[in-house]
Parts: C-alpha cells; sequence; structure tokens
C-alpha cells in the first residue's frame, strides 16, 4: 500500500491574549498542512493568517497535479516545479494580504509567519517564511527542517552573539521576514522524502518559545498522534502561555509497494551523511543536497564516466557494483555507498578514470551547475561546502607529500645498496 497521513491540529489562544491571531489548516484529502502566526493592531493578525492560509489552499488545490508529478516522476524538472509552486502560493498570498492593507488603514502594517506541508506519496514539500517552525522526528532522532527568520537568528548566523545571549536578548522576537508586510517576500522552501513512521510538527512560537529541540522528541515518544497538539497546547499554557498557541502533527504511515522506495531514499541519505563533502552539514542541509539530486540506472558493462572526458557530476553507488579503471588496468571497486566523481563538482576538467558498472548499478547524481544553484541560496551550506573542499584537497595533498617521501625514500636505498650489487 502506498504511504498514507493522518493529522491533527489545535490552536489556543494561550493565557494572556484576548485574541487569537493564530491560523491552521489539517487537510488530509489535499495532503496540505499549515500554521501562520498573524500580527497587527484592530485583529489585523487573526485575518492576514487567515487570508494567507486560503489563499495558499486554493492556489495548491488548482495545481495539485504538479505535486501529483513529483511522485510519480521526481526529476530535477518536477522538484523545481513543486517548490515553484510552494513559492508562487506564498507569494500570492502576501501580494493580497498587502494590498488588503493598503486599501483599510486600520489594518495597515498586518501580515504573519507561515509555515506549510505538502503531501504527496513519498515526498514531501515545505514552504516557509517567519519564525513559525516545522520539525521532523524519525528514526528516533528530531531534526529541525527550519530557519527562523529573525533578528536573533541572523545574529546568531553571523557569529555576534552566542546562543545565551539570544536566549535573552531584547530582539529575540523581532522577524526579519513575514507575509504581507510588503508586496513580496523571499520564501524558503524545501523537499522532503517521506519515510513510514515520519512525524512532523508544525508550530507556531507560541509553542517552541517554551519548547526546547531537544524535548520534542521525549514527548511524543509513546503518545497517540491525536493526543499530542493538546500536550503541547498544554505544556505552552503551562509554562507561561503568553502568546497564541498552534500545534499540527502530522504522521506518515505504510508499507509494501513503497517499501523499495523508501529503502533507496534511505540508502540516499546514509550515502550522502558519508562523503566528506557533506558530513558537516545539518540535517536539514543535507536534505536539502538531496533535493536536487537525481538517479540513474546502468547496465552491467555500461561506462560511467570515461578517462579524459569531461565532467561535471557526483556519483554515488546505491546499488550494484563499479569498478574504476586506470589506462585500462582495474585499480579500485566501488559497492553500495562508494562515491566518485566529485572534482567534477569544482570544474569541468577530464576525469582522471574509467568507471564501469560490473552489474545492473544504480547511482544518486548531483550536477556542479544544481549545486552551484543551492549554494547561492543557502550561504551557509556554501560556507561549509567550501571548507570541506579545502579539508579534501589537504587530505589529499599530505598522502601525496607522504607516498612522495616514502617513493624518495625508496630510490635513496636504491641508489645507496646499487654499487654493492654490482661488485
Amino acid at each position: 500500500m502506498p504511504l498514507t497521513t493522518e493529522a491533527f491540529g489545535l490552536t489556543d489562544v494561550g493565557r494572556k491574549r484576548q485574541h487569537n491571531e493564530d491560523s491552521m489548516l489539517v487537510d488530509a484529502s489535499l495532503g496540505l498542512f499549515i500554521v501562520a502566526d498573524g500580527m497587527g493592531g484592530h485583529a489585523a493578525g487573526e485575518v492576514a493568517s487567515a487570508r494567507a492560509t486560503e489563499v495558499v489552499r486554493q492556489h495548491m488545490a488548482s495545481n495539485r497535479h504538479l505535486l501529483k508529478d513529483l511522485s510519480t516522476n521526481p526529476s530535477q524538472d518536477s522538484r523545481n516545479a513543486a517548490q515553484a509552486l510552494m513559492e508562487v502560493a506564498i507569494q500570492r498570498a502576501c501580494a493580497d494580504i498587502f494590498r488588503m492593507a493598503l486599501s483599510d488603514p486600520s489594518k495597515r502594517g498586518m501580515g504573519t509567519t507561515f509555515v506549510c506541508l505538502a503531501v504527496s506519496g513519498n515526498k514531501g514539500v515545505i514552504g516557509h517564511v517567519g519564525d513559525s517552525r516545522v520539525y521532523l522526528v524519525r528514526h528516533g532522532q528530531c531534526h529541525r527542517l527550519t530557519e527562523d527568520h529573525t533578528l536573533v537568528a541572523a545574529q546568531l548566523k553571523a557569529g555576534t552573539i552566542t546562543k545565551d545571549q539570544a536566549a535573552t536578548s531584547q530582539y529575540r522576537n523581532v522577524i526579519t521576514r513575514a507575509v504581507g508586510i510588503q508586496e513580496s517576500v523571499q520564501v524558503d522552501t524545501l523537499i522532503v522524502d517521506l519515510f513510514p513512521g515520519d512525524l512532523f510538527l508544525l508550530c507556531s512560537d507560541g509553542l517552541h518559545g517554551y519548547l526546547d529541540d531537544d524535548e520534542v522528541l521525549p514527548l511524543v515518544q509513546g503518545m497517540a498522534p491525536p493526543e499530542l497538539p493538546k500536550k503541547f497546547v498544554d505544556l505552552a499554557n503551562e509554562r507561561g502561555g503568553k502568546d497564541n498557541i498552534t500545534a499540527v502533527v502530522v504522521k506518515v504511515s505504510g508499507e509494501g509497494t513503497m517499501e523499495a522506495e523508501t529503502s533507496e531514499a534511505q540508502s540516499r541519505m546514509e550515502a550522502l551523511r558519508k562523503i566528506p563533502l557533506f558530513r558537516h552539514l545539518t540535517y536539514k542541509e543535507q536534505t536539502a543536497v538531496l533535493s536536487i539530486a537525481t538517479t540513474r540506472t546502468f547496465p552491467a558493462g555500461r561506462e560511467i564516466v570515461v578517462e579524459g572526458q569531461p565532467g561535471e557530476e557526483l556519483f554515488v553507488v546505491i546499488r550494484g557494483r563499479v569498478v574504476i579503471e586506470k589506462s585500462g588496468v582495474e585499480i579500485a571497486e566501488l559497492r553500495p555507498g562508494g562515491h566518485f566523481g566529485e572534482m567534477g563538482l569544482i570544474d569541468n576538467a577530464p576525469r582522471s578514470a574509467t568507471v564501469r558498472a560490473v552489474e545492473p548499478t544504480r547511482t544518486m547524481v548531483i550536477s556542479r551547475s544544481d549545486l552551484m544553484g543551492l549554494m547561492k541560496r543557502e550561504s551557509i551550506l556554501a560556507v561549509k561546502m567550501l571548507w570541506s573542499f579545502v579539508q579534501v584537497l589537504s587530505d589529499r595533498l599530505r598522502a601525496t607529500n607522504s607516498e612522495l617521501s616514502e617513493a624518495r625514500q625508496e630510490l635513496a636505498v636504491a641508489q645507496a645498496i646499487q654499487p654493492f650489487a654490482e661488485e
């Protein structure tokens, strides 16, 4: 059976506010789940969050075929189309709210944070603006899949404040991006593979302001998904409840026909995390890299890369086996998890060896152009990647120097014993 989702949500005014300016959507039939936290006087925040939710719902419903395409044919084109769909939906909401505010002075400056998860088959698309969050609980670990668009988060990235200073900063609630404050807004999007057992938590800052990231996992373990939203709301109220509180929980289930796809997705992530170039990225950043990767299958005997020919792709073996040949001589063999061609991510120089499939082989492929595009969008990821490149090159230089030193020593010994050999 294919993957299925069940979702549950709850929103609460909290203990300090008079109005609930949060909005949420739990639409399992459409596979769409939203949390929006509005802001603005005279109940304008409530208007903004509700309007953003409705505009995005309408646009996603009208174009749901693009999400279906992502599930049935996860090519780079379908990935780009799905991410563009999410971005356009949120941009439409942004422009709509901005126009509403212009026409009504009492709502001037209204806006909303926004997080959205759209599910189709074994793929999910996340859209995010502001400081509402998406968490993923998977395989006994909790990962935050969004980064807060706040002044404090920007200061932490820049290294101008510490985590302890951020926790007490008077600017910790200052948002740097919101839907509707201006006519357009920069939208973060992310495509994620879905596995049976995954649990997503979408929430406003009225919850995560009282919740450390490492508390999410123990709270969800051993509790049925329908009970979780109330558990989270009660916790936030017990700890102060100074803001509106919204929690949406999405649980993924399934087995059977999706087993092969799920196994491959897991193999892709495990292989990526072992590659030195990507080892130091966060789970969210590694997920972003996977979102630009494609898969390619080669029959036994097929050359994957050819010595002397240019190439700009990194290959990772997911299934099967390949051999590496230099000048027609086999020098190495790679099995699942092995990778080759990483220097193609730097330039389009000729390949230094030929790689051939010795049995039917499936590979994950990352191209330089797609990776460069991702690095342009994600500056922190780019810095980490460049540092990893330096480390890899440094390790190779040390290894080469060590080999040259050993070769010199062997040559010196040979020259020293040569006169005795001639006698």
